[in-house]
């Protein structure tokens, strides 16, 4: 028979996938010789084993069940249901994955109507007898028969009003012996059956309920969000219980052995006194400091604090710990590595290493990196109770609060006047630049999470929500409307760019962490990593950021970013409406000198470092008028005033503006096929690019430009466009009497690109992986759409495991990323690979590119610390994976 069910010292922390991990960990207290009350653990293959029997206990898990039952009850020296001498259990959850209160627990199993006299009898204390059997009858029901919890505490309250009581400990066992009757009452009208007296009854109901819970909807969702997977099963424990409600010399309580707020190597947490678990968990009474245990049971304490201290060296890690006191003795009940802030986990980590606890490498490994943008932005303090009013996608991380406006002018102009907003859009243009430079976050009711709002939000590091589509936003009336809420302008709102979270108010923040503890992590990570890290920067003051947080460099500099403010998007409109050569030219001339200074900037605060620069590469449409706006206004001035200039002048603009117009712009007329139509565009940039360069030099600054030609698809296109960029440098260097060292690359961001890489490698200097684009073209999903329209659905459906946009999608668009890797490199074994799109700053993504070989990944300068310490994750992991691989 397969064994299914094991004794607490049948087990152990290195059995935790089978056992679960609150399973294992008992076994492995039990094993070192803690007071630990016994018991059995149902492992996850039993859980599974239920599943796949169409949700009944197989015949052979009740058999070790009962088995195991019979072992506790000899060792206990108690039998379950036995009225004069009763066991009593605790049922709980223990999947393999800690998952605080998504699964279900039932405590005092064993009581019924004969073995609570037992209790009493044993005890001495009838009232504490009543109380336990009625806890149980609240529990077990809620729980296991489906009766919400509110029947119950409605009842108890009444039960108290009616008859002057102000707490629990006020009633008597007669009280609570008519409670009982009262909740029986309750269970027959609402199960039209009554509560199940037997406890073996009880027993297996219990664990049937323990086992629906590993896919009740909280725990399906709280998976999702923890990224678990959803076959491992969860285990179920049986424990003989240890009452902390039996008197003044009992109590119960949780603790930490690290403060898991700050790190603070110090003991932490609470209990309370005559008191089980669930009180201190449901927060009905308020507990005490636990150190103010050592005053009232100072041996205790002391045994406690040994305790701990045995654990965190044992474990080598934060413990959370959960311990009952009955009658002045301790017992353990759970032990398991705590849950952390990001600052508390930093902290740890570096204190463990720093004490040989652990080596420097366990320490990296010990730090989630997506923890890490919580102290490089503003957010939310913990201690706040959220109210949701809407929620969009994550598309910028970050918290904000900040009066609501809708038109950028009015954001531009009220932050002058010193008033924090929040800009609220249907979507955002470029026009809307300064709107939403000026503001604190940025929400939009359509959009993705590469939408215009989204890229330009995380380039500045502000927090930005995408695509609400919940918001019903009227620009005329100002204000947005949520159900049956409405928001006004000027009311305040606050904003979590992390999770999407829309809510009213104003929130407490707290302020971004820089600690000395992070800082050396980061040095560690830097001394561990093979993969470069650079930032995508298109500006100075994003260059210097990136600089800050430690990036190698810049891999994506967007020149077209360079051209969205008021004054230049004129400019840009007049060279991409010009139907002549001259007319395009003069829009050049003035466009040269600007994108000149843009580089100098970025050239003096890079000192050196290589700057990849991706020529322009625009969906026209975002800088374009919108067509559907000129409509309503040519047509409104063709009945009000037909033969002004004005109606002539937007007339002829809707006819450029219709002539340019693209069914699919972000397939159509842009990238290296607008270097192709009009080179003159990319000389101006070449130009720009080398007369930086020259004036930079002046001044005694390296400078380690890679020109990036975008969206090739065919060598031909980057031979031509490598070309132009060449022949313009020589041109600038004859002007100049100096030399320039520069690459020639391209970005791979198409299939057929990746797929003939070793023809595109004969013109390349460099590839970077232009993600983002290569997942909407590999997939055939527009991004925007397919993240306001089906794409979460896939998710929750299980049709797709991960966003593809958020982490990269590696049997598809990886296998095209090796696949343009191996090709290049076969072609030119040296040739420098890298990766720019959003996925450069995803763990996932960066082990997948470092096991791949690239050189190095980009992203945005606010996940740089993210990417360094993901990158060093990676090497550590891949190493570990080889010594395994050798050993076996």
């Amino acid at each position: 028979m397969n064994k299914l069910v094991y004794m607490f010292d049948q087990g152990g922390s290195e059995k935790k996938e089978l056992l679960g991990g609150k399973g294992a960990n008992l076994a492995e207290m039990t094993r070192i010789g803690l007071p630990v009350p016994y018991g059995f653990t149902i492992s996850t293959e039993a859980c599974n084993s239920y599943y796949d029997a169409g949700e009944s206990i197989p015949a052979e898990i009740e058999f070790q069940v009962l088995e195991s039952l019979q072992i506790l009850e000899q060792q206990t020296g108690k039998i379950l249901g036995d009225p004069s001498n009763p066991l009593l259990v605790s049922v709980r959850s223990g999947a393999v994955h800690s998952m605080p209160g998504m699964m279900d627990t039932v405590l005092n199993l064993g009581m019924n109507d004969d073995t609570v006299k037992g209790v009493a009898h044993l005890t001495e204390n009838a009232r504490f007898a009543y109380d336990s059997y009625r806890r149980f009858i609240q529990m077990f029901s809620d729980v296991v028969l489906d009766v919400d919890n509110f029947y119950f505490e409605q009842f108890l309250e009444e039960y108290r009003e009616e008859n002057g009581y102000d707490s629990d400990p006020e009633m008597s066992a007669a009280d609570w012996q008519e409670v009982i009757k009262g909740y029986k009452t309750i269970v027959r009208k609402h199960t039209k059956r009554d509560f199940p007296e037997d406890p073996k009854e009880q027993l297996f109901l219990s664990i049937r309920a323990v086992f629906d819970s590993w896919n009740n909807q909280r725990a399906v969702v709280y998976r999702r969000l923890q990224k678990i997977p959803g076959h491992l099963g969860t285990a179920v424990n049986i424990q003989s219980m240890v009452f902390g409600n039996m008197g003044n010399d009992s109590g119960t309580g949780v603790a930490f052995t690290r403060n898991p707020s700050t790190g603070e190597a110090k003991l932490y947490g609470e209990y309370l006194i005559n008191a089980q678990g669930e009180d201190v968990v449901a927060g009905i009474r308020t507990p005490q400091p636990i150190a103010t245990l050592q005053d009232e049971m100072p041996e205790v304490y002391q045994q406690f604090v040994e305790t701990c201290n045995l654990l965190e060296e044992h474990y080598q890690d934060m413990q959370d710990i959960e311990f009952t006191v009955e009658r002045g003795q301790l017992f353990i009940l759970q032990t398991r590595t705590g849950k952390r802030t990001a600052q508390a986990a930093i902290t740890i980590a570096v204190e463990l290493a720093e004490e040989n606890i652990i080596s420097k490498a366990e320490a990296l490994l010990r730090v989630d990196p997506d923890q890490l943008s919580q102290l490089l932005h503003h957010r939310i303090d913990d201690a706040y109770e959220r109210k949701q009013l809407a929620k969009g996608l994550p598309a910028s991380p970050g918290a904000a609060t900040g009066q609501v406006v809708f038109d950028a002018d009015e954001a531009e102009q009220l932050a002058k006047d010193g008033v924090k907003v929040i800009l609220v859009r249907p979507e955002t243009t470029p026009d809307d630049i300064h709107g939403i430079v000026a503001s604190q976050a940025t929400v939009t009711s359509r959009g993705g999470m590469t939408s215009h709002a989204a890229v330009v939000a995380r380039g500045m590091g502000k927090a930005c929500i995408c695509g609400c589509e919940t918001l019903t936003i009227d620009l005329k009336s100002k204000q947005f409307k949520v159900e049956n809420t409405i928001v006004n302008q000027g009311d305040k709102i606050t904003i979590d760019g992390s999770t999407g979270d829309i809510m009213l108010g104003e929130i407490p923040m707290i302020e971004p962490q820089l600690s000395a503890d992070f800082q050396q992590l980061l040095t560690w990570a830097d001394e561990e990593r093979k993969l470069g890290v650079r930032a995508n920067a298109d500006n100075p003051k994003d260059a210097a950021k990136a600089l800050e947080f430690g990036a190698g460099g810049i891999g994506l500099c967007r020149t077209e970013h360079m051209f969205m403010d008021a004054r230049r998007i004129p400019i840009v409109q007049d060279m991409i409406l010009a139907e002549t050569y001259p007319e395009r030219e003069e829009a050049l001339t003035k466009l040269l000198p600007m994108q000149q200074e843009d580089f100098e900037g970025i050239f003096e605060t890079m000192q050196g470092h290589p700057i990849t620069i991706r020529l322009l590469d625009p969906p026209l449409h975002e800088f374009l008028p919108d067509k559907e706006e000129l409509l309503v206004d040519v047509t409104k001035l063709q009945i009000t005033d037909p033969d002004c200039k004005e109606l002539k002048d937007k007339e002829e603009l809707l006819r450029k503006v219709r002539v340019l117009d693209e069914s699919n712009p972000m397939l159509g007329h842009r990238g290296c096929r607008l270097g192709m139509i009009y080179p003159e565009i990319y000389v101006m940039q070449a130009k720009a690019i080398f007369y930086a360069i020259s004036k930079v030099m002046e001044k005694g600054i390296n400078v380690s430009p890679e020109i990036m030609i975008p969206l090739v698809g065919h060598v031909n296109e980057l031979k031509e466009m490598r070309q132009l960029v060449i022949k313009t440098g020589e041109q600038i260097q004859d002007e100049s009497g100096q030399h320039y060292d520069y690459l020639v690359g391209t970005m791979i961001e198409v299939p057929r690109a990746a797929l003939t890489a070793d023809q595109i490698a004969q013109e390349a200097d460099f590839f970077s992986f232009g993600t983002n684009d290569l997942t909407q073209t590999t997939f055939g999903y527009s991004r925007d759409d397919a993240e306001g329209k089906f794409l979460q659905t896939y998710i929750e459906n299980k049709v797709l495991l991960e966003n593809p946009f958020a982490s990269l999608d590696q049997d598809g668009v990886g296998k095209l990323v090796e696949t343009g890797v191996k090709l290049g490199r076969d072609t030119k074994p040296g040739l420098k690979t890298g990766i720019c799109g959003e996925h450069g700053g995803e763990k996932d993504s960066i082990q997948f590119c470092h096991e791949t070989g690239l050189d190095y990944v980009s992203c945005s300068p606010y996940r740089i610390p993210l990417a360094r310490l993901a990158a060093a994750q990676a090497t550590i992991k891949q190493e570990q994976k080889q010594v395994v691989k050798e050993l076996i």
